[in-house]
């Protein structure tokens, strides 16, 4: 018998953990962090529902934190065998996983020293230390490259489309095909090219994060020059909280060819993230699976000043002149960008422009349905600035296009669980399969455990 456990990313888009287990075997895809209200994020507090150190493998879909950030704190916690991935998902989780425990600590350390937590002392989910002894353990397999492994278990990784790296997982095992879709890319990305088709799967574990919204229709180029033209003649500045790969990568891109046109002010453009500009290196190599010709990509990377050292951050935090600035995290969780924040939200004059999707119970949620004030560092801070958020510009597939690659399949798979979206998003996309495709879909419960006949 083998059995599907929804351990995270089930009636939730943060924390995807899916736990597989025979007799003979015991695997997890996908190894998230909770983000966003604090129920979600305590979970990452507690234990995982299984013993790590009885896991024979983890596989991972891609490097965003919502998959991939747990996992030094599985390693806290005794794990110690293989991690298996793409090799760009493992060069991405080099950067972005020991980056998250540095912010960890720096968090924490903030928190003791000023006094705002309500724990004493604060802790660190993990610390850099923890991040690069779980990198150790990484296993790449290139795509549509068949691995085979003890126990009957089969690994195949398609193209996603979402990210660098990013892949749809095709897992063999007790001769049943259970596939994951991780997050699936756009069709029409500039960027990247669309998801790789999938023709058969017994079983389907497939993501829903805009399970209810298609992507309104426009041009994203035009839409930014608005948004950065009309901030300017107030004389504000733009602050683009944004995640360190996939959008700070398409922004650039777009504002690139804006400036090289002359449809926006030559004013500053910043990307101050040392995660983002890591990542932007990567995705100018040849091999980072981009549309982009070299030269494109190389003009993308340069449009912004890179900012790594933090006295820098703070001069142009200060500086009070129209410019642009790019910095992680994009769900506005940490790092730099709140130092950003605070400085800006309450300025009338200023922009705060987010693109993409924002989960329930973050600051960048809570900011896009109106908020007065947020909370950053323990104080409150008025929002007086303009809030906007660019869907056309997210990297994730929108409904139509979730729908379109499961039309691909040449079979219904005996059933379809989908995961990893808010609950409406989750189920609109149900009724969309079932009276659409007449497949056998239900959205699984936090903590459900399935037989796979």
């Amino acid at each position: 018998m083998t059995s599907l456990s929804f351990l995270g990313g089930a009636a939730t888009a943060t924390g995807s953990r899916f736990l597989v287990e025979t007799d003979q075997t015991r695997l997890l895809v996908d190894c998230g962090l909770f983000q966003g209200y604090k129920q979600l994020r305590r979970k990452n507090w507690q234990p995982p529902g299984f013993d790590p150190a009885d896991l024979d493998m983890v596989i991972l879909t891609h490097a965003d934190l919502d998959h991939s950030g747990y996992l030094p704190a599985l390693v806290k916690q005794g794990f110690d065998n293989p991690v298996l991935c793409t090799e760009l998902t493992r060069e991405l989780c080099e950067i972005l996983l020991p980056e998250a425990g540095s912010i960890h600590q720096a968090d924490a350390e903030r928190a003791n020293q000023e006094g705002y937590s309500r724990h004493h002392p604060a802790q660190p989910l993990y610390t850099e230390h923890d991040a690069r002894r779980a990198i150790r353990l990484f296993k790449t397999c290139g795509f549509d490259e068949a691995q085979d492994f003890p126990n009957g278990i089969g690994v195949r990784f398609l193209r996603a489309g979402h990210i660098p790296g990013a892949a749809i997982v095709q897992l063999e095992l007790g001769g049943r095909r259970i596939v994951f879709s991780g997050d699936l890319g756009r069709y029409d990305s500039p960027l990247m090219h669309p998801p790789e088709r999938v023709r058969l799967a017994h079983y389907l574990v497939v993501g829903s994060t805009y399970g209810s919204s298609v992507r309104p229709e426009g041009n994203p180029e035009d839409l930014l020059e608005d948004v950065i033209q009309r901030t300017v003649k107030r004389g504000g500045t733009v602050i683009v909280p944004s995640s360190a790969v996939g959008h700070a990568q398409g922004l650039l891109y777009h504002l690139s060819r804006l400036r090289t046109s002359g449809r926006i002010p030559d004013i500053p453009i910043y990307l101050d993230s040392p995660m983002a500009i890591d990542a932007s290196d990567l995705f100018c190599r040849q091999d980072a699976g981009s549309r982009l010709s070299a030269e494109e990509a190389r003009a993308a990377c340069s449009a912004a000043q890179c900012v790594r050292d933090a006295d820098q951050s703070d001069k142009i935090v200060a500086d009070s002149k129209p410019k642009i600035v790019l910095s992680t995290s994009g769900i506005v969780s940490g790092g730099r960008v709140l130092n950003y924040l605070k400085r800006y939200v309450p300025d009338p004059h200023a922009t705060i422009l987010f693109s993409g999707f924002q989960p329930g119970g973050t600051r960048a949620a809570r900011m896009l349905a109106g908020a007065d004030e947020i909370k950053i560092h323990g104080a409150w801070h008025k929002v007086r600035a303009e809030v906007l958020n660019l869907h056309i510009l997210s990297a994730h597939a929108d409904a139509n296009e979730i729908m379109r690659w499961l039309s691909g399949f040449e079979a219904p798979p005996r059933r379809t669980f989908i995961v990893h979206g808010e609950p409406d998003a989750s189920d609109t996309l149900r009724h969309r399969i079932q009276d659409e495709l007449g497949w056998d879909c239900e959205v699984p419960e936090q903590g459900q455990q399935v037989d796979l006949a």
